[in-house]
């Protein structure tokens, strides 16, 4: 966006990974998002350039954006709440190593924890050469993948928090080629590296209040959707983020909220550090409640019942899978013995098993099996799906863990395929194609009594009973027949 709005500034992007690299250069590109493509296509080449020339790159620039990832510890001090800074000292360091003379603005634009600023300053100042100079900024983004080239266009604010008074400026004066400077905020480090995180857990905080309303909802026959809608007209409360679903997922949400928990855990305030945790308890409970539901209806039990999953994105318009309710909901039905099949507009199939390896580690082996992997096909069975014995995965793969079992998951081209032979249906991302989708034609393909669990509520329920689908959604009790 900035070599879109600023044609006389030059920008580089870099990265290790040469295939990246080459994704960005091509029209493939890596990442799925609305309109990203117009905007690189026209300025790719021009003054906008990908490389793997980190070293140049760093020397040439003025201003350096930190845009790394900062994933939540897996292991360690902090584990399961601390972002992992991992990348972004590694950053830190290749800056301090390759910048010899210069005054050099660099900017955090990661989300990351409080005092992060201060760490690579740290590093700079410990190996900066005689001649180079650094000022540090914070920067936190808050675009929402599907609406981000929107949210750049035209963002609520712009943060930028430092010491340095001329630093921000130069920063601020690029953000003004197309941003008023009433909207372009400044504060000090600290206060911006909060900001950010402080944002997500309240828009977190939201999501998770109107889905606690959903069970009482569903239990009395009151509309969440209406609840919401009456609730959302009140000004000092407003619309946004009052949509019930399955759960929230995404980069940011839980790690931000988690990271606000790890940092009052170590200052010592376990009050506030529990207050903030609650939000992500009520997700997960949210997200176990749906996956508990879909078993409770089909008679208990799902075990070696087929399960059409539509969606695994953690929101439309995206193909970004982290912390997706879906992971979760599917998870949850392969411990119950479901075969799956999953169907998503934008997710690769080796994400998918990427994901749900990650997710069922120690307890089962995923193999995904796609209609183009006809030796896999063959094993499959009637069901589309199945399982192997827990000492070997089959198909050459080396034995298991003691314990493991291996299964094998489904992707299908297409939500028609994935229904085929179905018992039931259930809608984890609020794509629109999924909203279009001709439910006459499932329900002829589908076992019977055939189920739709709706956990984005996006879908015409009343249409889909009198079809002859038993229907059941987020907070809002249905009369089936």
């Amino acid at each position: 966006m900035i070599a879109n709005k600023c044609p006389d500034i030059k920008v580089t992007v870099v990265d290790k990974s040469e295939e990246r690299i080459q994704a960005w250069n091509s029209d493939n590109l890596p990442v799925y998002e609305p309109r990203l493509y117009d905007v690189v296509k026209e300025c790719r080449g021009k003054n906008l350039f990908f490389s793997t020339n980190i070293k140049d790159a760093i020397i040439e620039a003025d201003i350096i954006f930190i845009s790394v990832n900062t994933p939540t510890k897996t292991s360690g001090l902090g584990k399961g709440k601390a972002a992992d800074l991992k990348y972004v000292e590694a950053v830190a360091r290749s800056i301090a190593e390759y910048v010899t003379n210069g005054v050099k603005i660099i900017v955090e634009k990661s989300t990351v924890p409080v005092k992060t600023a201060e760490c690579i300053a740290t590093i700079l100042k410990a190996k900066k050469a005689e001649n180079a100079s650094f000022h540090v900024l914070s920067n936190p983004e808050f675009l929402a993948e599907g609406t981000a080239i929107n949210d750049l266009m035209n963002p609520d604010r712009i943060l930028i928090g430092g010491e340095d008074a001329n630093a921000i400026e130069k920063l601020s004066q690029v953000y003004q080629h197309w941003i008023a400077k009433d909207k372009i905020l400044t504060m000090n480090t600290w206060s911006s590296e909060l900001s950010k995180l402080f944002s997500n857990f309240m828009l977190a905080r939201r999501i998770s209040d109107i889905n606690a309303l959903t069970p009482l909802c569903e239990k009395t026959g009151a509309d969440i959707s209406e609840v919401a809608r009456a609730a959302g007209s009140d000004t000092r409360i407003g619309p946004k983020f009052m949509q019930p679903s399955v759960g929230f997922g995404g980069s940011c949400f839980q790690k931000d909220v988690l990271n606000l928990v790890y940092i009052c855990e170590t200052e010592g305030l376990y009050d506030s550090a529990n207050y903030f945790r609650t939000v992500i308890d009520a997700n997960d409970q949210q997200k176990a409640r749906f996956a508990k539901k879909i078993v409770e209806v089909m008679f208990n039990s799902v075990t070696e019942k087929r399960i059409c999953v539509l969606g695994f994105a953690f929101k439309k318009d995206t193909g970004d899978t982290r912390e997706s309710p879906a992971i979760h909901v599917c998870m949850y039905l392969l411990d119950d013995g479901a075969n799956l099949v999953i169907y998503d507009p934008k997710v690769a199939a080796e994400q998918i098993r990427h994901d749900l390896n990650e997710g069922q580690k120690g307890k089962m082996s995923i193999t995904i099996v796609t209609s183009e992997n006809e030796d896999l096909m063959g094993v499959r069975g009637d069901t589309g799906s199945g399982s192997a014995s827990s000492s070997t995965s089959g198909h050459g793969s080396p034995p298991l863990p003691y314990g493991c079992q291996h299964k094998l998951v489904e992707v299908a081209k297409s939500a028609y395929e994935a229904a085929k032979g179905a018992h039931a249906i259930v809608v984890c991302t609020e794509w629109d194609e999924f909203k279009n989708l001709e439910y006459e034609k499932l329900y002829d393909v589908m076992e019977k009594p055939a189920f739709i669990f709706d956990g984005r509520k996006i879908l015409d329920h009343e249409r889909l009973i009198k079809i002859g689908f038993h229907v059941e959604t987020i907070g809002k009790k249905l009369c089936n027949v």
